[in-house]
């Protein structure tokens, strides 16, 4: 079985938000600001609408039978679409498990919206069965369904009350959990244009995500305690090859936790 997580750094689309606030004119910095004050007058909170989220990194864990590799589509230089792209073509070559935290409640409604926007082919991803059966009673757009797993929405059986965070729970599973940034720190990171931090970032939320996936495996008898350790030794073989010091950093954290 193909396994496929993956996790979305966003930034406030500045360019609808100027046409949909008429604010042309003014700069990003500034447009962020105007549409954080509507956002806090008409919700009470600054959170930007699912729409006016543009992706700028997806990092992808793809785990096969005897693979397993981390990385960021695309790069520094691939825009949104192209990122889109590359995430709708990995889903058709691997038909893959999908795998997420928070994934049904944020990042993929903003995948659908940007995707749209961009008229992305995203053919597979929308089968319910009509051209291939097997995705009748078992696809990626159905809550209860096993092709999508949105760990945070099973694990708190679909209780909103019951949500967690990421960084709570995979440190609480002995996992390294956040890396230096979080979602919060984004947008400044990327006015900052420090793309390749945020990618980094993002990677180690998605390895922090497949941790979890494999506890949760374990749990529901889908890995036994042998498959586990394995899987779990491949990881920390994968890190320990690795070159990049953010993932060296992340297996260090993770033997001394």
């Amino acid at each position: 079985m193909n396994v496929f997580v993956f996790d979305t750094e966003t930034v406030p689309d500045t360019e609808s938000g100027k046409r949909i606030y008429d604010l042309q004119g003014l700069s990003d910095p500034d447009v962020i600001r105007a549409i954080e004050h509507v956002r806090n007058q008409q919700t009470g909170s600054t959170f930007m609408p699912h729409y006016l989220q543009r992706i700028v990194a997806i990092s992808v864990v793809l785990s096969t039978a005897d693979t397993f590799r981390v990385w960021s589509l695309g790069s520094p230089a691939s825009n949104e679409k192209e990122l889109l792209e590359r995430f709708f073509a990995g889903l058709e070559k691997y038909n893959p498990t999908l795998v997420s935290w928070n994934g049904s409640g944020f990042d993929l409604p903003v995948i659908q919206f940007r995707s749209l926007l961009h008229g992305v082919d995203a053919h597979h991803y929308w089968q319910t069965g009509d051209g291939d059966t097997s995705f009748r009673y078992n696809n990626y757009l159905s809550r209860f369904h096993w092709r999508h797993i949105d760990l945070m929405d099973v694990l708190a059986a679909y209780q909103p009350r019951a949500f967690a965070k990421l960084d709570h729970i995979a440190t609480m599973l002995g996992f390294p959990g956040k890396q230096g940034m979080d979602g919060s720190m984004v947008c400044e990171a990327w006015l900052a244009g420090k793309l390749e931090s945020i990618r980094n970032y993002c990677e180690t939320d998605a390895l922090n995500t497949y941790l979890v996936y494999l506890c949760f495996e374990k749990m529901r008898g889908k890995l036994s305690e042998g498959g586990y350790q394995k899987k779990i030794e491949q990881v920390k073989t994968f890190l320990g090859k690795a070159e990049k010091t953010y993932l060296k950093d992340f297996l260090q954290q993770w033997a001394s936790g």
